[in-house]
């Protein structure tokens, strides 16, 4: 009896492992917490730049790659954009998505 509940924890414990780490297509769950705070750190300079409407872009991140997406008057503040994006600590790749009105 003894033996089969510790196989049951032993498998307990190596699926909790497993779930906790990244693939391909999910992230490690270390890498969801980075990409929160890369997504924060982006919005927040996004919030205090003049030169870009942050209410209208949107921002995700997935593994160091920031997402911009939405809605901007102009080309210039499309690029601002993606330049304050790319400025930001622990961004690696900017895919903007952002739409000129």
């Amino acid at each position: 009896m003894k033996t089969i509940l510790k196989l049951t924890m032993i498998c307990f414990l190596g699926m909790t492992i497993a779930s906790c780490a990244g693939n391909s297509t999910s992230e490690s769950t270390g890498q969801y917490v980075d990409s929160s705070v890369i997504t924060s750190k982006v919005k927040t300079e996004l919030a205090t730049s003049d030169k870009v409407s942050a209410l209208e872009v949107k921002v995700k991140t997935y593994k160091n790659t920031v997402q911009l997406s939405g809605f901007v008057s102009t080309e210039a503040e499309k690029e601002s954009a993606e330049k304050i994006a790319l400025n930001v600590k622990g961004v690696e790749e900017v895919e903007n998505s952002i739409v000129v009105k």
